[in-house]
């Protein structure tokens, strides 16, 4: 009979009484056959993983705002990935936000249209102002790996909003604090360079006397 394993893939049979060659055929199936039980585990955890990072409010406010700014619904009956997952809504979404910045859209095709799509909208939303860091990959949404990328990438989408003054809205999320620049003059600078820190000695008299800093540390011999 089979000993109780905790997957189908480990089950031991009895080896089989037969030459050396036999045999190490047998243990190399064997071993074959745990990598990709430990494989298949392991791609089970990942994706798991992936999916807890994922927030359906954040995905139904992405949405609202694509649909606001392009001004017409998702297809009805449709889920939030598998819409977006052609290229054709965020092409038209960034063609909203920078006219002509999808210059072809490909509305039908194989994989490798859609997927064309999808490329398209990542070079156009870098050139508007999305750092390489927030965009997702092709396959985070093609192959629905990381949808919650995608949602953070829409998101980063809707800060880099503000900076475009001829955008009126609706925006999405918070507006980014502004850079804000202080320019010094070389007196200044100068100026800066003749105070003396307190941890350096005295400034103006002031020093470090009196300072209690803890407990002295007591050594005693013969203990």
């Amino acid at each position: 009979c089979w000993p109780v394993r905790s997957s189908v893939f480990e089950r031991e049979s009895p080896e089989p009484k037969c030459d050396r060659e036999t045999c190490d055929r047998f243990r190399e199936r064997k071993r074959k056959v745990s990598i990709r039980s430990s494989k298949m585990a392991l791609e089970r955890q990942v994706r798991a993983k992936i999916a807890g990072k994922r927030d359906l409010e954040k995905d139904k406010e992405a949405q609202y705002w694509v649909e606001e700014v392009l001004g017409e619904k998702f297809p009805a009956g449709v889920l939030y990935e598998d819409a977006l997952r052609d290229g054709l809504i965020l092409c038209k979404l960034i063609n909203k936000l920078e006219p002509g910045a999808v210059s072809k859209i490909n509305t039908s095709g194989g994989q490798f249209k859609m997927m064309e799509n999808i490329n398209l909208f990542q070079q156009a939303i870098k050139k508007y102002g999305v750092p390489d860091l927030d965009v997702f990959q092709t396959v985070d949404l093609y192959e629905k790996k990381d949808i919650a990328q995608v949602t953070s990438t829409i998101f980063a989408l809707g800060r880099a909003c503000y900076k475009h003054p001829e955008f009126q809205g609706p925006f999405l999320g918070p507006k980014p604090a502004d850079e804000c620049k202080r320019n010094f003059t070389e007196e200044q600078l100068n100026a800066g360079q003749t105070i003396i820190g307190l941890q350096a000695g005295t400034n103006k008299g002031a020093n470090q006397a009196g300072q209690n800093l803890g407990a002295g540390r007591k050594i005693i011999l013969g203990k």
